[in-house]
């Protein structure tokens, strides 16, 4: 069994496994060749052979437990008919849905299928070529986070619009919820046939959420996506990222949930303790791989120690930044397993 695979399944492991957020991604110039020989953020995502190619690099360089695919949370929104495009210094744009009419105007569910196909190419040409003992990842966004984007337009701060939604017509919010939600459980699927041995989802902006409603709107429908792709792939692992929402953290202690990723604003040690003993993954702060020496090592064992004797996946608390340290990760690892 794969270590980290191992660890999913609720064992322990002398030194836990580790991979990183974002670890195909601009901090590394191999990487920002690549992306510039595709010419676009977009046509790398749609480039199998690109899209492998940064994928396996960080493999190359560290001896990460796991891979996960190159390709965007906003694929999915793209697939159902809106336009999408990424403008350099300000990130995704996206035409909106903000209206119940809006909703219908968009793509069946069914027809995702005819723009995520090179996806689902990257994942098969990513499950021949992974060394063996390296687990294979693949994910999505969450309802909730691709639904701010797709209300909002492009990234917010406070996602001012789509929580106004959420209040005025909470039935045509969730209708979009569902669509989301039914278009995500087509497209893991298509990934774990494809090759994906882990599937996790991304819900970057759980924390903007009022507590009242993390329940509804981010963990619930988390829940009824991988207790789908359980029923249909039995042997599929999971692992539930709802970032930022502090106490909260304790709503997801659910079975759905093999594993919960934990971010740096709580203790891994705290987070243990609220959820019972389930697998986590964490939370190692990125801004530690750009300042890198003692401070990284020191941190980083202070986590491992934390959850010494527990199953546990070590990561970052978000995605490595284009600012850090390649040189950094070698030490992470060192530190992380020595």
């Amino acid at each position: 069994m794969k270590k980290i695979v191992n660890n999913l399944s609720g064992n322990i492991t002398n030194t836990p496994p580790i991979w990183l957020m974002r670890q195909a991604g601009r901090y590394l110039p191999e990487y920002r060749e690549t992306r510039a020989k595709a010419g676009s953020f977009l046509e790398l995502c749609y480039n199998p052979e690109l899209a492998a190619e940064v994928t396996l690099q960080p493999l190359r360089r560290y001896n990460f437990d796991a891979a996960i695919l190159f390709a965007d949370i906003l694929l999915i929104p793209q697939a159902l008919g809106l336009d999408l495009s990424f403008v350099a210094g300000e990130g995704p744009k996206l035409s909106t849905v903000r209206t119940a009419h809006e909703i219908e105007q968009l793509k069946p569910v069914d027809d995702i299928h005819d723009t995520l196909s090179p996806i689902y190419e990257t994942v098969k040409i990513l499950a021949k070529e992974l060394p063996d003992e390296t687990a294979l990842i693949g994910f999505a966004g969450s309802p909730w986070t691709v639904a701010t984007y797709m209300i909002e337009g492009q990234g917010s701060k406070d996602h001012a619009r789509a929580r106004r939604w959420l209040y005025e017509d909470f039935s045509g919010f969730m209708s979009l919820i569902t669509m989301i939600e039914e278009a995500t459980i087509e497209y893991l699927s298509m990934q774990i046939q494809a090759g994906a041995e882990i599937v996790k989802l991304f819900d970057s902006w759980a924390g903007a959420l009022p507590y009242d409603y993390i329940n509804i709107v981010s963990i619930e429908p988390m829940q009824r996506i991988f207790a789908e792709l359980k029923k249909r792939h039995p042997h599929i692992k999971t692992i539930a990222f709802p970032r930022g929402i502090g106490a909260a953290y304790e709503l997801a202690n659910v079975p759905e949930f093999d594993c919960v990723a934990i971010d740096a604003s709580v203790s891994m040690e705290w987070a243990s303790t609220v959820l019972g003993g389930k697998c986590l993954q964490g939370n190692l702060d990125p801004m530690t791989m750009i300042v890198g020496g003692d401070v990284l090592k020191r941190e980083a064992r202070k986590i491992v120690d934390q959850m010494k004797d527990k199953p546990f996946i070590f990561n970052l608390g978000h995605g490595i930044t284009p600012e850090a340290n390649p040189d950094h990760v070698h030490d992470l690892l060192e530190a992380v397993r020595g």
